[in-house]
């Protein structure tokens, strides 16, 4: 048995990374459903991080970004219903990305830099 030791940078960024790629995939549209698949497999990694700080900035994470795609999905269900109130097809998609900027990007630019003001220390963890 030995023991590995995770830096500070490591820690960090693992409670970044969730965020960040949530922020990129919304501000690419396409991405999002790449994401959506590679969050998954993100998300079932960090869940089990040994530092419980890094697990508590990823739920949040999750919440917002699954909540969304849950949305996403009622929503272009009925984009007929959409298309009457908002006129288009191309209004619906914009309206829709808006909704997507309006949740995922203010709150996960805001844990972004929580977690770098976050005093982390290094976690010698038992392999």
């Amino acid at each position: 048995m030995g023991q590995t030791v995770l830096s500070i940078r490591q820690q960090k960024l693992s409670a970044q990374i969730f965020n960040i790629a949530s922020i990129v995939s919304v501000l690419i549209p396409p991405l999002i459903l790449l994401w959506i698949a590679a969050s998954i497999f993100t998300y079932a990694a960090i869940a089990h991080h040994p530092n419980t700080k890094v697990r508590e900035f990823l739920r949040p994470a999750g919440y917002r970004f699954y909540g969304l795609v849950g949305s996403l999905v009622v929503a272009l269900n009925y984009s007929g219903l959409l298309k009457q109130w908002l006129g288009s097809t191309t209004h619906v998609w914009l309206a829709v990305w808006a909704a997507s900027l309006l949740v995922v990007v203010p709150l996960g630019l805001r844990d972004i830099f929580r977690a770098a003001k976050e005093p982390w220390g290094e976690l010698a963890i038992e392999t």
